[in-house]
């Protein structure tokens, strides 16, 4: 197939990129066919990866006869993604406008945020740098749960695995699902990976909260998931409203004493999926749950995935699945 300029796929790429940021969406690209995909650096010279392996650039961003039809930047370790200098950052707010597309990778999204391309737009990043991306550019809708986000001619992807899921996407877009599935069977990968980045994400203790109502509310949440936790029934229990309760939970924590419990409830069942061979429906009623039903919609809603598939997924070696059949979780 003959190139052109629809064909062109430049890697805009600097010391410190990620390594498979940029390898996973090379390989869909080169092989889906079609495309004539290129490295280049600020200035043209090689530039090495976080990994210490060094790759061979094709050209200079600067190059004014630089033909680009997808800009791709993929990401760098957050301690250096804000300090890369100013003539990358420089050099996608000149190319962008040339480009049929701009898609980042991972931590690449803070580069284009930088750039001022993601001004007013929905974007993703990956999972652990969401919380940071938000604060750092409050003019940009982050969302946290998904692979990849399409705004316009610009999309941006999850954490380094995620390129290789934009990569399929995009090239379904050009050529076809059928030809996308085909690559992604080739490279042994979903065409659409399941369930939202959420799933991938360590649990954390909740932050500390500074009123001492909603400290009291979180021990109390903590000491036992199983207990009837309602916000009519914390309300009462604390000797506060449930309006009042919800109010402080929104301004110290982010959410709902409901959604705040079932998260929690949600991290309980996950250790228990990854860690224990106990069939569903008791995981459900020992992190409080009541059902296995219920367990399963909260998992849709916090992971986007359900019990049974997260288990598959991500259970340590060693353990062996129980055969429920009772359940569907």
């Amino acid at each position: 197939m003959t190139t052109n300029r629809s064909d062109e796929v430049i890697f805009a790429v600097s010391d410190g990129v990620l390594l498979l940021d940029v390898a996973g969406p090379v390989q869909v690209f080169n092989d889906a066919g079609g495309y004539r995909v290129r490295l280049a650096s600020p200035d043209g010279q090689p530039v090495r990866s976080d990994v210490g392996i060094s790759l061979s650039v094709d050209l200079a961003l600067s190059d004014p006869d630089l033909d680009v039809d997808t800009l791709v930047v993929p990401g760098y370790p957050r301690r250096s993604s804000g300090v890369l200098g100013s003539a990358l950052v420089d050099r996608l707010r000149e190319l962008a406008p040339r480009a049929r597309r701009v898609v980042s990778v991972c931590t690449g999204a803070f580069l284009l945020a930088e750039a001022g391309l993601l001004d007013g737009r929905r974007a993703t990043t990956h999972w652990d740098a969401c919380a940071e991306f938000a604060a750092r550019f409050p003019g940009v809708t982050v969302e946290p749960n998904a692979i990849y986000v399409r705004d316009g001619s610009i999309v941006t992807s999850a954490g380094v695995t995620a390129g290789i899921d934009l990569a399929l996407a995009l090239v379904g877009e050009d050529q076809g699902e059928d030809r996308a599935r085909a690559v992604a069977k080739h490279l042994v990968v979903f065409l659409q990976r399941p369930g939202g980045q959420r799933q991938f994400s360590v649990p954390g203790a909740a932050p500390a909260p500074r009123n001492p109502t909603v400290r009291r509310a979180l021990d109390l949440v903590a000491a036992d998931l199983s207990a009837d936790h309602r916000l009519a029934t914390m309300a009462a229990g604390l000797a506060v409203s449930e309006r009042h309760l919800t109010r402080l939970f929104r301004r110290e924590l982010g959410s709902t004493p409901a959604q705040f419990v079932e998260r929690l409830r949600v991290e309980a069942a996950q250790a228990r999926l990854e860690s224990g061979d106990a069939i569903v429906r008791e995981i459900a009623k020992a992190c409080g749950f009541g059902s296995q039903e219920t367990m399963r919609q909260a998992f849709l809603r916090v992971l986007g995935v359900a019990p049974s598939a997260y288990r598959n997924r991500f259970r340590l070696a060693g353990h062996r699945p129980v055969a429920d059949p009772q359940t569907q979780g």
